[in-house]
């Protein structure tokens, strides 16, 4: 394992549906793994969406803090504001 891997883990659910497709669209680079009940995004050193792009794929208005919902686990250090949620590591 990378030391500067990191990843998210999301419900496979209506809810979540959003910030996957989001975190599929902005970071082309990562792995996607789609597993019984759930998605898993890896990548090295950064994984990110904006509320810009979950908005227009909800077709509604998002608080990023709805992604917590529907979030199982990641790793990686976290930085977000209400335009942007990322997480790092170097």
């Amino acid at each position: 394992m990378s030391d500067n891997k990191v990843f998210m883990i999301f419900q496979d659910t209506a809810d979540a549906r959003p910030f996957i497709e989001a975190l599929t669209q902005e970071n082309p680079a990562a792995n996607v793994v789609h597993q019984p009940g759930m998605v898993r995004f890896e990548a090295l050193g950064k994984l990110g969406i904006t509320r810009e792009v979950v908005e227009e794929l909800a077709g509604r208005e998002i608080d990023l803090q709805e992604m917590h919902l529907t979030l199982i686990s990641l790793s990686g250090n976290v930085d977000e504001d209400d335009d942007y949620f990322r997480i790092t590591r170097h």
